[in-house]
């Protein structure tokens, strides 16, 4: 028998039934939110339309267990699959190696699951091999011999990896690890040789994702999530007609689809490519004993260089024109308002696209020849050398297409450069060059992440759930819904944290002489402060808004107290956390200094955090292009959006902030915000409003 809501006794005494088990397992008591919850996702997920809902979970309601519980028994029952979506690695991990072992084993649910990391986050054996030969004979002249110091740590992860102390995902090494020390050593899809690479058995990507192919519940993550649906879906991660997402830390999910979807190009650095590309065929050329197909690529390529090149010259002069501004005359954002892109530079762009396209032709038809190489199907001399060359041709297309993207893009007629998308140029001065030698990298993202995801998550995906701790912004889910592109009667509920806040935790707003708007008063009196506020407790978090602010600070802060401080940056925020844990386990202090990123993602209960230290409130940085453009769309659509915008936000980062402290029944503790605006500036009201109701004190010294 079927309820009207969709469900059948059947699902309903399985859920039901698995709940009993899961909490007699763990010694719990049924909580209501969490119940809730459960409740309102089966009845979504086995309606027969609209199967869509929006939860805000407050923290300690146990929202992980009830998406599971009312998403995975119906799943299995009607053949379709789980996708769960996170933000944050740390998330991600506690899913699959937490809350998902744990529900199968007390709920006793029979389910698989694996956990699917994109291609970037692993290493590739045969590259960190070749980085560590660099024969000089097969170098490729797009890859440039590493240093001693980068040397030497690649031979410590190829030591660890070929003993098994390492699996090769970049989450789990020790180290923080720069991007282009790190992408020397990984590889996208075209530079993969797949099961022809002698690596193939022990690669860690196909490891993964050999768990992955069959499994019920696949744990991603939201990039992931993205690319594949970018593609159209179902290439990476299961058919999304076939699957029910669980899009955890949903709040990140339109930002996400708009760095997803933005496009970028440097000039200086493009031109700089272009001419490494045409050697780099050129040598490829003369490797394989000079193959009249590779032979006819790199004579077309070199006259399509050679006038690329002389277009993206024009450009960078044009580009110097531009009235950038920025913290001095070195760096700077000059963004073109309503997305209209100056009329000089449109017509640049316009021939720029046309090039650029014909080169991802010629690539993307070259790694086809590579690959018929490698199979056998085309008999070119020194075939072994084939795979070798298959990364420099990857990176080469990936390049030409990106950089094709932005120029088709900025060559729009100017009819069709709608607001919606924003358009900007940055300046970007390298440290230890001289005034001039820099570059201008242009971009475009846009503005209204909605309108993607509806078509191709939302009206695509056999059903979802969009939750998080922090959904609404203040008291609304309206702002969440109207940037994910759902539509305004999606099923939503909003379930308060159980804690007893008033009882457990204090929000202290301390008299400040400097106001937070005046950096370099409010620097020193922040720096002034801290060693009394962290003398408080043996624990604490401090959060700051930005990295000058930050870095003044702890170069200003006594040595002494710089022992017991752990900073953002030193090291992977995983062993950052584990060094923490360890130093308060051995009875000593510990203080975490970080920014946003530390602001979510962050389990410290108990005596691993008693005290949340904010620099300033969590306003977005006022010159950021994206949120200028979007400010400027409100404003002339009548919108007010600072009010509409920048205090939604705000809000939404202050509740993420301070929930870093709370984070079990028996957790206590304070949250200190040095800045006076939240009880001086008529926006304060809002933002406290939003916030639990913790103790107030709006006096201390």
């Amino acid at each position: 028998m079927t309820s009207p809501d969709g469900l059948t006794e059947a699902n309903k005494e399985e859920i039901q039934s698995a709940y009993r088990r899961w909490l007699v397992g763990r010694g719990f008591r049924a909580r209501k939110g969490q119940r809730q919850m459960i409740a309102l996702v089966a009845r979504q997920m086995a309606s027969a339309d609209n199967r869509i809902c929006v939860v805000e979970a407050g923290t300690g309601t146990g929202k992980t267990l009830a998406y599971c519980l009312g998403v995975i028994p119906l799943a299995l029952a009607t053949e379709k699959r789980v996708v769960v979506s996170t933000a944050t690695v740390a998330l991600q991990e506690q899913v699959v190696l937490q809350d998902l072992p744990d529900l199968k084993r007390h709920g006793e649910l029979d389910f698989t699951y694996a956990l699917a990391k994109g291609r970037g986050r692993y290493v590739c054996p045969k590259r960190l091999q070749e980085q560590l030969a660099a024969d000089p004979n097969r170098q490729m002249a797009m890859f440039s011999q590493p240093g001693e110091e980068d040397l030497e740590l690649y031979r410590r992860m190829w030591a660890e990896f070929d003993e098994r102390k390492w699996d090769g995902e970049l989450d789990s090494w020790d180290e923080a690890v720069a991007v282009p020390v790190w992408s020397a050593v990984t590889t996208d899809h075209r530079g993969c040789s797949k099961n022809r690479c002698e690596h193939f058995r022990e690669c860690p990507f196909f490891r993964a994702r050999a768990k992955t192919r069959d499994a019920n519940v696949v744990v991603a993550n939201h990039d992931l999530v993205l690319a594949d649906l970018a593609l159209g879906g179902g290439v990476v991660l299961p058919e999304p007609e076939e699957t029910i997402f669980i899009l955890d830390e949903a709040h990140h999910l339109p930002e996400k689809t708009q760095q997803h979807f933005a496009a970028q190009a440097r000039l200086r650095a493009s031109a700089g490519w272009l001419e490494q590309m045409s050697a780099a065929v050129a040598t490829m050329a003369q490797r394989f004993a000079r193959p009249p197909e590779v032979v006819a690529a790199a004579t077309r390529l070199t006259g399509e260089v050679e006038v690329a090149g002389q277009l993206l010259e024009q450009a960078e002069q044009l580009a110097e024109g531009l009235e950038f501004r920025g913290r001095d005359e070195r760096e700077g954002v000059c963004r073109f308002p309503h997305g209209r892109v100056p009329e000089e530079l449109r017509d640049l762009a316009e021939p720029l696209a046309t090039y650029f396209q014909s080169m991802a032709k010629t690539l993307a038809e070259l790694h086809e020849n590579l690959e018929e190489v490698m199979d056998g199907g085309r008999p070119w001399q020194n075939a072994d050398q084939a795979g070798d060359w298959l990364p420099v041709l990857g990176t080469l297309l990936h390049r030409a297409e990106a950089s094709g993207a932005l120029f088709a893009d900025y060559a729009k007629p100017r009819s069709e450069q709608d607001e919606l998308t924003a358009r900007w140029a940055t300046r970007i001065a390298f440290q230890g060059v001289r005034q001039g030698q820099g570059d201008v990298e242009l971009a475009s993202a846009p503005i209204d992440p909605g309108t993607i995801l509806h078509k191709a998550l939302w009206d695509a995906c056999h059903g979802a759930v969009a939750t998080s701790a922090t959904l609404c912004a203040l008291g609304s889910f309206e702002r969440f819904i109207e940037r994910s592109g759902l539509d305004a009667e999606v099923a939503q509920m909003r379930i308060p944290s159980p804690f007893d806040f008033p009882n457990v935790a204090t929000f202290t707003v301390p008299r400040l002489a400097a106001d937070a708007g005046n950096f370099d008063a409010h620097t020193a009196e922040l720096t002034a402060r801290l060693p009394g506020l962290l003398a408080q407790e043996s624990s604490a978090l401090v959060l700051f808004t930005s990295w000058r602010q930050f870095r003044a600070v702890v170069e200003a802060l006594p040595s002494e107290l710089l022992r017991h401080c752990l900073l953002q940056g030193e090291r992977s925020k995983r062993r950052l956390l584990e060094r923490h844990r360890k130093a308060i386990d051995d009875g000593g202090k510990s203080y975490i200094f970080g920014l946003g990123s530390f602001t979510e993602g962050v389990d410290l209960p108990g005596d691993y955090c008693r005290h949340v230290i904010l620099s300033k409130l969590p306003f977005q940085a006022p010159d950021d292009p994206l949120d200028e453009a979007l400010a400027e769309w409100l404003e002339s659509n009548g919108r007010n959006p600072f009010y509409e915008m920048s205090v939604p936000d705000t809000s939404l980062r202050l509740v993420q902030a301070c929930g870093r402290l709370i984070r079990s029944d028996t957790d206590t503790g304070r949250i200190t915000l040095l800045d006076r605006r939240i009880v001086t500036r008529r926006y304060g009201r809002s933002l406290l409003d939003t916030l639990p109701p913790y103790r107030m004190d709006f006096d201390a010294e």
